[in-house]
């Protein structure tokens, strides 16, 4: 897997050993209003499968994101990507999905896919790397009010 070095930032490969790490990440760039943030057990279990493999960004030794993804085939999915909102709109979320698209080419992969809540913000990063909708799943979200939302599908060539 590719490193990438800034004066503040490094990407590295992570494990189940950083799961600290990661659920700290979660929760506060999760809003919790929708749900969306992951149990610990289901990262734990989700990193024991082959082809799984978690990025973790980090600004002087600490953390400031991940991205959680998989290949299975020729297809890859970007699971999770977290930056903690201190560190947005410095590059961390593109240079984690610009390094999860490398490891899938790497992985053999020719298509990378994701799913999202219709309304996240981060829209607009995914739309940047050249990702285009593919699909919907009517109100697949629920928000504490009772609203609902739904789960838009993204994909990109590779």
């Amino acid at each position: 897997m590719s490193t990438l070095h800034s004066p503040a930032t490094d990407l590295i490969e992570g494990g189940v050993t950083d799961l600290d790490e990661v659920m700290a990440t979660m929760q506060i760039a999760f809003d919790p209003a929708f749900g969306e943030a992951w149990t610990r057990s289901q990262c734990s279990g989700i990193l024991g499968l082959n082809g799984v493999w978690l990025l973790l960004a980090r600004q002087d030794g600490r953390a400031a994101g991940f991205a959680l993804s998989r290949v299975v085939l020729d297809e890859a999915e970007l699971l999770l990507l977290a930056v903690q909102p201190a560190q947005r709109r410095f590059g961390i979320g593109r240079a984690l999905l610009a390094a999860v698209a490398e490891e899938a080419r790497f992985r053999g992969a020719a298509r990378l896919h994701l799913e999202m809540r219709e309304g996240n913000p981060a829209a607009y990063l995914y739309e940047a790397a050249g990702f285009a909708e593919i699909g919907r799943r009517k109100r697949y979200y629920r928000g504490r009010d009772g609203s609902s939302f739904d789960a838009i599908t993204l994909a990109c060539r590779l």
